[in-house]
């Protein structure tokens, strides 16, 4: 029987038929997609393109070592720079993400490790959701009443806690995700090995998903570095240093924090639309700074999820 099978003759195959032909209408059709797929993907990078260099050629006009360590300048006064911005930017930002990476994570681990299946669980995931459309004023507008309102005045605190709102519910759903897919093996050895309910979170969820949190924790503070409107109400401005005592240094004492406090997007919002060219183009420069900030912390997310996802 195996012979008869090895016998039989094998069909021609006519090369012809299968050569890619533009008068063939799938031929055609697939070709057309393809280019209308290529078309629409260049149209996607112009915008940002665009932005890019738009940035690069007016904001590199103005960029020294000045405008990382000056003050900004007055009208038509010459030099100055966003020094005070930058430091503040670093401040309410890192301030930000101590506040909620720690809340993001542990919720996460709550809804996918210990109570998935619970009420609880579920209303967390939908104020999550909700929060990811929280239009960034509203989050200013609550800082605003709770911080700034009880305190008295505006801090850096205060705009801390507005792009800690923002940044939460992408830091959740993102280590939600990350810790689902830790491969219920690897739980179910710890458990098999006499591993309590918190050793294999600690020893065995946390650190396996590590990657994935990461992830999501950059792209939570790419998003906070740049957000405007929340300052405005929360943190404003100021033309100091964010520490009196020691300029061009971190705070050193809580009275630093709790006074008005400059950063890169409220710098760019007050001088871009001055009438005056020397701070117009300190805000073309402010503006070329905080793109390669985000941009910097986007490529090291992507980077992180890569690693992550091919281990």
């Amino acid at each position: 029987m195996a012979g008869a099978h090895i016998n039989q003759p094998v069909a021609e195959i006519d090369i012809e038929e299968l050569r890619f032909s533009l008068r063939r209408p799938r031929s055609l059709f697939s070709y057309g997609m393809s280019l209308l797929t290529g078309a629409a993907t260049v149209a996607a990078l112009l915008p940002l393109l665009s932005v890019l260099y738009l940035l690069a050629k007016k904001g590199l006009q103005g960029i020294s070592l000045a405008t990382f360590t000056e003050l900004p300048p007055a009208a038509m006064a010459p030099g100055g720079g966003v020094g005070n911005a930058i430091v503040g930017t670093v401040v309410i930002v890192f301030l930000a993400t101590l506040i909620s990476v720690p809340i993001g994570i542990l919720a996460a681990i709550f809804i996918t490790e210990f109570g998935p299946e619970t009420r609880v669980a579920s209303a967390v995931r939908f104020a999550a959701k909700v929060l990811t459309g929280l239009p960034s004023i509203l989050a200013g507008v609550f800082a605003f009443a709770v911080v700034v309102a009880v305190t008295g005045g505006f801090s850096a605190p205060a705009g801390a806690i507005a792009l800690a709102l923002l940044m939460l519910p992408t830091i959740l759903l993102t280590a939600e995700e990350a810790i689902k897919r830790v491969p219920p093996r690897m739980r179910e050895a710890a458990v098999g090995m006499g591993a309590t309910p918190t050793q294999v979170v600690s020893q065995v969820v946390v650190p396996t998903a590590l990657s994935g949190i990461l992830t999501g924790v950059m792209l939570a503070v790419a998003r906070a570095a740049g957000e405007t409107a929340p300052l405005l109400f929360t943190s404003l401005f100021s033309n100091f240093w964010i520490s009196r005592t020691s300029p061009q240094f971190l705070p050193k004492t809580l009275s630093d924090l709790m006074k008005p406090t400059a950063s890169l997007a409220v710098i760019i919002y007050n001088f871009s639309g001055s009438p005056f060219e020397n701070q117009i183009a300190l805000a073309w420069s402010a503006a070329l700074i905080l793109v390669l900030i985000v941009l910097v912390v986007n490529v090291g997310g992507q980077i992180v999820a890569s690693r992550s996802s091919n281990p």
